[in-house]
């Protein structure tokens, strides 16, 4: 069967199939392309294994780890890696994505190597397994209950329901965020929007932390999402959106306090305009090193916000320039002995993260990866990255 034909058929018999009935569907479609089989592994909340999917759901399979496997690599890089030949069947490992968000990889079990120019039709087919399993997860739980490795508190399910696809591109600017840890965060939460030519992007720090004090700052995050949401959608500049926030937050509860990041990215010209409502300073990275820190603060921390003006502060970008956006948890975390992450720190690892070309969310999963086990994994406050990498003008080909 043709490549069309293999396609056309996996998505007619989608319109009735249930999360259960994907792996299934993967069969099937491997069966059309001339392969073996074709098995579906999604990725853990904490971006640490893959776990397979099977018809029921969940197995009792072993997962693979993301670092040092070959199924990992597929996953980190984004790009399509083959088994070293040997005996048996062969096998080609594919990153399951939707856009640029990973939702893991798959295996393609095959009785020869996959010749180079046949790899297109299996990435192909994996981007229509993703598109699936990311319409499927809007009406059952089956896919969120495979990526769970533990309990999931009550303040990170309200939270998590309502953050965007931690990853976005136009091909112009990729954005990609981070939040740790993934079952039993408190008020830290990011949102993001591009409409037409103009990247939105926000980052809120609420006080609270945890299953005791989260559920207070996930309520307080919560406002100022829907409220950042509901400016943006009404056409708002940045100030009159800070405004919004702070009156919409301090009306539910005037003692609750958020510190946050508003900014605006203009994909034609890479100008960004930044609100730092009492929150830590965003790092420009160009080339290796911090080109500008940007100025802190700009605004005081939401609630507080009749009491003095917000400015605007702008920063014009060359292509290639990551600006990178953090909370509090991520510079102070603290080793063993008490010595407290920092700023620095946090650039010597984020230059080391983007050094060797990877892909922005692997960046940020190796970023945040390393703060973790800087503190042996066990996190004072929520740990939360916003990374957005400029190429190049919107329109403009790349060079």
């Amino acid at each position: 069967m043709t490549e069309r034909k293999a396609l056309y058929e996996l998505l007619h018999r989608s319109h009735h199939a249930r999360p259960e009935d994907l792996p299934r569907l993967a069969r099937g479609l491997a069966e059309n392309l001339g392969a073996i089989d074709m098995r579906l592994y999604l990725v853990d909340h904490e971006q640490r294994e893959l776990l397979l999917m099977d018809d029921g759901g969940a197995t009792d399979q072993a997962p693979l780890n993301i670092d040092g496997t070959l199924a990992g690599r597929a996953y980190a890089m984004m790009r399509p890696y083959a088994a070293d030949g040997g005996p048996g069947p062969a096998r080609l490992w594919v990153p399951l994505l939707d856009g640029l968000e990973r939702m893991g990889v798959v295996e393609v079990v095959t009785a020869e190597p996959v010749p180079a120019d046949r790899v297109g039709e299996f990435e192909a087919a994996c981007a229509l397994l993703a598109e699936l399993v990311v319409t499927r997860s809007a009406y059952s739980d089956t896919v969120e209950l495979v990526r769970r490795r533990a309990p999931m508190q009550m303040a990170a399910e309200m939270l998590r329901a309502q953050l965007p696809p931690l990853t976005f591109s136009t091909g112009s600017m990729t954005i990609s965020g981070i939040l740790e840890p993934s079952y039993d965060v408190g008020g830290d939460a990011f949102d993001y929007a591009v409409n037409g030519d103009i990247a939105h992007l926000a980052l809120f720090d609420a006080v609270g932390h945890g299953s005791q004090g989260g559920m207070r700052a996930v309520m307080l995050a919560s406002l100022a999402l829907a409220a950042y949401r509901n400016a943006r959608r009404a056409g708002h500049d940045l100030i009159p959106t800070y405004h919004h926030i702070d009156t919409t937050v301090r009306d539910h509860d005037p003692r609750g306090l958020i510190t946050g990041v508003l900014a605006e990215l203009d994909q034609r010209s890479g100008r960004l305009r930044v609100i730092s409502a009492g929150h830590p300073s965003g790092l420009v990275l160009r080339r290796g090193r911090v080109a500008t820190v940007l100025p802190t603060p700009t605004a005081l921390p939401v609630t507080l916000g009749e009491h003095r003006e917000p400015v605007v502060v702008e920063e014009a970008l060359e292509p290639g320039d990551v600006v990178l956006f953090h909370t509090d948890g991520i510079t102070e975390a603290r080793s063993a002995d008490g010595t407290a992450f920092g700023v620095d720190r946090l650039v010597d690892f984020a230059v080391r993260a983007l050094a060797d070309d990877s892909p922005l969310p692997e960046a940020a999963r190796r970023l945040v990866h390393a703060i973790l086990a800087y503190q042996d994994d066990q996190l004072g406050d929520d740990a939360t990255v916003l990374l957005v990498r400029w190429h190049r003008p919107a329109g403009q080909p790349s060079t």
